[in-house]
């Protein structure tokens, strides 16, 4: 059976929170049959028939297959091989689970709860709005129709071609047809909703949805989202596939965003800003989501992945598409140095996940719709996209691009796998890219490189990366390798494909100096013999910010998994007190804050002092007023170096201005720079007042942006306040948290140094209601969190607990998150003596 075209038409009651649904599914039926079998969850199918060219009709009996998530047609009579159309009308509820036909709430201009229905189907989640044949490569074509209240405002797919009144008051709007797409890609949206004037760019109207009130929230990411179409278009060399852009902002969203054709949704902070009141991070995070969705309308919606376990190319290639759109549009920012040094699903995770053994293949069978959610994850995005991007750099950008337009458009409104995408590159390039990439995206994990100097011979050696180091793993990568060297003064750059577990080089002349990773774009570790790193640091200066960035970055690396101590990292990083660039910096105190989370509380005064020798300079020269002509860069570094003064170094004439700046950016948000303000709500948070917590609750809940509510909601899960812990919990448990919010806000409280353990046994003994309260879809994202409570005892503890009660689509991340928290308590034990020595 194949569907060929949907007809759908929704009507929903956002008093009662409820659906009704008709459709008619033009279908082919290949061979003569009397069953049909379609998804269907969370739905009554009251009326089911088919009718054949001549009209004749055929009715169904309706039943269901709940673990299935499938509901089965069944017929007295066979129905013969032919065409027919699928007649079904259907009921539903709006639910407030965020997936599937849903409700989301906001809070008007004059103090009313307003309600909008949204839809949110990837990866398998049309099912509970519509029955439909629910997998990406049974694609189809979409006509949707909406009979809503004239009041409010009707959004999908396609450009709204018809409108008609009916008698009780409601109109009927009738969206043009889609092109030929998969389920996961339908949506509609419903609510007290405002748009802006569409902008034309080059043909197609692109306008922002918001709800009422926030209006003046759309210009910036309407400007980039001009830009991004248009370079987007350009790279692809491809026309956009669909016939206008809206982008939707929802106030309740389990994602960043959702690539809808024609209808992107976002979760508000991702696409309403204020500039005047933003930092770089945050005006960053809208750009990135922007670009990111773009680039899916092609990479996904007119070239789509033929199974879940293909979802990886769809995501990492948007995850690699976002940045150089973002990078085009904004290149004082260095976007490829924030992907080595950001959280979430960038490079950083990926490589942090991918070194466990509970890791897993970028590309694995897919088998349940569970499986398929646990596919989005810091592995498909960062590390997909971090392969992708060693490897344009390796072949070349032209080369890559070209390889990529012809993959798109050999397979444009069709599914593929990934040796398409393959094929494409080996035909742009010559050469056979394939297997070299099948070693990075076909088994887990990721290789070190040890490098060896002895005169003018260099020796290379990989294997496997692990937080546990496993001898006898022997796994092999095919690794491109781009290696710098400094001969005299002179430059001079090699590539090669390692294949073997050791290769020796004969260079032409010893060299001064050499990168193993040149250009700080392989997604792999390096560990140079002393001897070689002692040189390297005598040469930073010379080298890249990334460069720079990876050779401390790794040497942190081998401190996690015990090749080396903190007594060598400290040593190393003393070399970096004179360093400009912010992403280093940020990776730099990233990991003094991780260092000081396992120091015990008798060596923190120690400690401090050698945050203080680090940081102090840099943070000393930069001060807490920006200066005129600075960089965005330059204020992010300021924020940072200020939090990292007054939280990791606790200076108390730093947590006396943080006082200031936090007190002025609540008061008078447009009085001080956004980056100052922010770093002194986090220092002040840290001192742990439980007035200064119920000071921010008031801030938050009367926060007029997304960012701002966002920014104080992070604030409030950092009071090192077991009384603030208690009152923030509560907001979760009784719903003043919105549960979009509620995993990522307990997996931070998770992290909290001082209280973190206090806050697992409050989840621990509130289970079943954190289960209930947060999303289905969201609520694995907890155990994230579960790593910082490094302490034996606990850690057991934990174990046993979710061996008992494991969160329900989550195995993967269960297993990972546990092996990293065991892997954190070695690390506290093993590098124990080392501090106690070094900081004493």
């Amino acid at each position: 059976m194949i569907p060929r075209r949907y007809d759908i038409t929704i009507e929903p009651d956002l008093s009662s929170f409820t659906f009704r649904g008709s459709q008619i599914v033009e279908i082919t039926v290949e061979e003569a049959t009397d069953l049909l079998i379609l998804n269907a969850t969370e739905l009554v199918i009251e009326e089911a028939f088919i009718t054949n060219p001549a009209g004749e009709r055929l009715s169904a009996v309706v039943s269901y297959d709940e673990p299935a998530e499938r509901a089965h047609l069944s017929f007295t009579d066979r129905a013969p091989q032919g065409s027919y159309e699928l007649h079904l009308s259907f009921t539903g509820t709006i639910n407030d689970q965020l997936r599937g036909f849903y409700r989301s709430t906001f809070t008007d201009v004059d103090g009313v709860e307003q309600t909008i229905a949204t839809t949110q189907f990837e990866a398998t989640d049309a099912r509970r709005a519509f029955p439909c044949w629910d997998e990406p490569d049974f694609k189809a074509t979409f006509s949707v129709s909406l009979i809503v209240p004239s009041h409010l405002l009707a959004v999908s797919n396609g450009r709204e071609i018809e409108r008609h009144p009916l008698p009780d008051g409601r109109v009927k709007v009738v969206f043009a047809e889609t092109m030929r797409m998969s389920t996961y890609l339908v949506a509609y949206v419903v609510g007290p909703l405002e748009a802006t004037d569409a902008i034309d760019v080059d043909g197609v109207p692109l306008r922002i949805i918001a709800p009422k009130g926030k209006h003046d929230l759309t210009q910036f990411a309407l400007e980039a989202g001009e830009f991004c179409l248009r370079y987007l278009v350009a790279y692809y060399s491809i026309p956009y596939p669909g016939d206008k852009i809206d982008f939707i902002a929802v106030p309740d969203f389990a994602f960043g965003a959702m690539e809808n054709l024609g209808a992107i949704t976002f979760r508000e902070s991702s696409l309403l800003v204020d500039p005047a009141a933003t930092n770089l991070a945050e005006q960053r995070r809208v750009v990135d989501v922007i670009a990111h969705e773009l680039a899916h309308m092609w990479f996904g919606d007119l070239v789509t992945m033929g199974w879940w376990e293909g979802i990886w190319l769809n995501e990492a290639f948007a995850s690699f598409m976002e940045m150089k759109t973002t990078d085009a549009i904004h290149p004082e920012w260095q976007r490829w140095m924030a992907f080595a040094v950001d959280g979430g699903a960038e490079r950083s995770d990926a490589l942090a996940v991918d070194s466990l053994s509970t890791t897993r293949p970028v590309e694995f069978p897919v088998d349940s719709p569970d499986e398929a959610n646990e596919m989005f994850d810091a592995l498909t995005y960062g590390k997909g996209a971090a392969v992708l991007r060693m490897i344009e750099q390796y072949l070349g950008e032209d080369v890559f691009r070209t390889g990529v337009e012809r993959y798109l458009k050999a397979h444009a409104y069709g599914n593929t796998v990934t040796a398409d995408l393959w094929a494409g590159l080996d035909s742009a390039s010559g050469e056979p890219v394939g297997p070299l990439l099948d070693t990075w995206i076909l088994q887990a994990g990721f290789p070190q490189i040890d490098v060896q100097l002895s005169g003018s011979t260099l020796t290379l050696r990989q294997r496997r990366f692990m937080l546990v180091p496993d001898a006898s793993d022997h796994t092999l990568w095919q690794i491109p390798i781009q290696v710098k060297l400094s001969t005299d003064g002179a430059l001079h750059l090699a590539k090669l494909v390692m294949t073997e577990p050791e290769i020796t080089i004969e260079l032409d002349a010893p060299p001064d100096w050499l990168v193993a990773n040149a250009g700080g774009h392989g997604f792999y570790r390096v560990r140079y013999e002393p001897a070689m790193l002692q040189r390297l640091v005598s040469a930073l200066a010379d080298l890249d910010p990334l460069e720079r960035f990876t050779i401390l970055d790794d040497t942190f690396a081998f401190v996690t998994n015990g090749q080396l101590t903190s007594e060598d990292f400290f040593a190393l990083a003393a070399a970096y007190v004179d360093e400009p660039s912010q992403p280093v910096w940020q990776m730099l105190i990233g990991h003094l804050g991780r260092l000081r989370h396992i120091t015990d509380d008798s060596l923190l005064g120690g400690f401090s002092k050698q945050v203080m020798s680090l940081v102090g300079p840099a943070a000393g020269r930069m001060g807490f007023s920006p200066a005129d002509g600075e960089s965005d860069l330059d204020r992010l570094l300021r924020g940072q170096l200020i939090r990292a003064m007054g939280v990791i170094a606790e200076d108390r004439a730093t947590i006396e201005k943080a006082a200031d700046a936090a007190e002025a950016y609540i008061s008078q948000p447009y009085g001080i720079d956004p980056d100052v303000g922010q770093a002194g709500l986090f220092v002040t948070a840290g001192q742990g007042k439980l007035a200064h917590f119920r000071q921010f609750v008031a801030a938050h809940d009367a926060a007029t942006t997304p960012q701002r509510e966002m920014l104080l909601l992070q604030a409030l899960t950092e009071f090192d306040s077991k009384e603030a812990a208690d009152e923030l919990f509560d907001k979760i448990l009784d719903g003043r948290i919105r549960n979009q919010d509620s995993s990522w806000v307990l997996m931070r409280m998770l992290s909290n140094r001082s209280h973190g353990i206090y806050v697992w046994e409050k989840i621990r003994d509130h289970w079943q209601k954190i289960m209930e309260t947060v999303p289905a879809l969201t609520v694995r994202y907890i155990l994230a969190g579960l790593p910082a409570l490094s302490h034996r005892g606990i850690a057991d503890e934990i174990e046993a607990f979710l061996a008992e009660n494991p969160i329900p689509g989550a195995a993967k991340t269960q297993a990972q998150s546990i092996e990293r928290l065991h892997a954190n308590v070695a690390m506290r034990e093993r590098e124990a003596p080392v501090l106690r020595g070094l900081l004493s």
